[in-house]
């Protein structure tokens, strides 16, 4: 993954993670143990959805650039629904609190966006990748 990339991951990574400890620990004074344990649960969800759906998307735009924007609206609606699917599966579990994990499953989501968002906005990317020979034409 080059260095943009990267960057760009852990730029929305650490303050989603953040928000999840938040969550966890006002889960945990609220709903117990297992409350704790469904915020911790959705923020990894979060994190492990959202970096795929980057690292998908950069490949994509490597490999395929016409297809990015088509691409990234696809993927995005693909996360959203597969967050839902979650919300869905784990409503009535007794393994964690589901209203914890529910509420930090769109915390983290909203968290992800945001600070992907200004990521992209602050990274200084080439639109155009120089000539790696040195010739010009």
């Amino acid at each position: 993954m080059p260095s943009n990339d990267v960057r760009i991951l852990a730029q929305a990574a650490v303050p989603t993670a953040a928000v999840g400890a938040v969550a966890a620990v006002v889960s945990g004074v609220v709903a117990g143990g297992k409350g704790a344990i469904g915020a911790g649960v959705a923020t990894l969800i979060v994190i492990l959805f959202m970096g795929l759906g980057l690292y998908v998307l950069q490949r994509t735009a490597k490999s395929l650039p016409h297809l990015f924007q088509a691409m990234g609206l696809m993927l995005y609606a693909t996360q959203i629904l597969l967050l839902f699917v979650f919300l869905a599966a784990f409503k009535d579990t007794t393994l964690f609190h589901p209203k914890a994990f529910a509420f930090t499953l769109v915390a983290g989501t909203l968290a992800w966006i945001a600070a992907q968002t200004r990521a992209h906005m602050k990274s200084k990317i080439l639109y155009v990748e120089p000539d790696k020979s040195g010739h010009s034409s």
